[in-house]
């Protein structure tokens, strides 16, 4: 999406015929990347931000997420959404819609706090035959900056990352909310905590969850 740059230079690296610009219309979008999946092609849809899912609410939940169930069709598709607050966009550009789409059977969902993570696992996502909804906290395109490898890798999917050890709570969170527990444990040194980044919250990754609690036995 050329609004946040994310995709600048596609249509010159890879031709009009693999990267389409199109209107504005959420649930023509993702039934054509159904389509093209059933065609034998990877969909990688990036909707200009995630409030606008709602438009295509039908297409996920009761297209993609249900159509390899039905009959045997991988819907090989990633919707890539730019999501959350913080950035002054207003009530329709802003919400956190990932919570929408946790109890939906066949959906792989991501949310990623750092950019190793976030190619990591978009890279992941592509290889995944099935449906993955990926979303990017807005407030953290321009803030955080990292250098990643230039080779190749994934980040497995499903897998929590431990951020920092300790011993008095544990703080499980994901996306933004990784690099507000950052700040506060900075501030507070005397504070000895396990900082979970889930990065997948669909399926989660429940093994280091409750091995971190029942080391601690107090968590927020």
């Amino acid at each position: 999406m050329v609004h946040f740059k994310a995709t600048a230079g596609f249509v010159e690296q890879f031709g009009k015929m693999r990267v389409r610009n199109t209107p504005l219309c959420e649930s023509a979008i993702l039934g054509a990347g159904l389509g093209l999946s059933i065609n034998g092609c990877k969909s990688i849809i990036e909707m200009q931000f995630s409030d606008f899912v709602t438009c295509g609410f039908n297409q996920i939940v009761n297209n993609l997420a249900k159509t390899h169930y039905r009959w045997g069709q991988a819907a090989d598709v990633v919707v890539r959404m730019p999501t959350g607050a913080g950035v002054g966009a207003g009530p329709f550009h802003s919400q956190s819609t990932e919570a929408w789409f946790f109890h939906v059977p066949g959906l792989k969902i991501v949310y990623l706090p750092f950019p190793e993570d976030a190619n990591g696992l978009m890279a992941s996502a592509i290889q995944d035959p099935n449906p993955v909804m990926y979303f990017e906290h807005k407030a953290l395109y321009r803030s955080i900056t990292a250098n990643i490898p230039d080779d190749y890798y994934t980040t497995e999917i499903g897998k929590a990352n431990l951020i920092r050890k300790g011993d008095d709570l544990t703080i499980v969170t994901y996306g933004l909310g990784v690099h507000w527990a950052m700040e506060i444990l900075d501030q507070h040194p005397e504070i000895s905590a396990d900082l979970i980044d889930l990065s997948t919250l669909l399926p989660w990754d429940e093994e280091t969850v409750l091995k971190s609690v029942k080391k601690t036995r107090k968590y927020w």
